[in-house]
């Protein structure tokens, strides 16, 4: 039997690479699609949050009434109506001051509006730096699997 050519050799170890360079890229890929899906999941989280706390506040003729109807608002939203303990207390004491912006964003023109969203951004790190998940996997819905009866 005669000896394989040694650029076969080469060939080979060079589509190796290429599978390796590829098997990479397809990884990274999907790192990167799960990291914007994410983004987008908490953007729409945002914003289905921030409706009614915006609409909660906008009935408010004060502040302090403001800030009670976003709390009781994301209270509801967050399934906390019931029971009350320390940790949510603090939760929900510091995100006052997004609705005190939101307060303050009232009848202002665009270009003077108060940073809703800064105030948001900074509860956001706020929590991240106080709780081992982001604060929009509170609002993930588990649904456990149910058998299936047929009748």
């Amino acid at each position: 039997m005669t000896p394989l050519p040694s650029f076969l050799d080469a060939l080979k170890l060079a589509a190796a690479e290429a599978e390796q360079v590829e098997e990479a890229f397809r990884r990274q890929l999907a790192e990167r699609m799960k990291a914007l899906e994410q983004e987008r999941i908490f953007a729409y989280r945002r914003l289905n949050l921030m409706r009614p706390i915006a609409e909660a506040v906008a009935g408010a003729e004060t502040e302090e009434i403001a800030v009670a109807a976003a709390r009781a608002a994301l209270s509801s939203r967050l399934g906390w109506a019931a029971a009350e303990s320390e940790a949510r207390s603090e939760v929900l004491a510091r995100f006052e001051p997004v609705t005190r912006q939101v307060f303050a964003s009232l009848g202002q023109p665009a270009a003077e509006t108060a940073d809703v969203v800064g105030a948001l951004k900074e509860f956001e790190i706020w929590y991240a730096e106080n709780h081992p998940n982001p604060f929009w996997m509170l609002f993930e819905v588990y649904l456990p699997e149910t058998p299936r009866v047929d009748f």
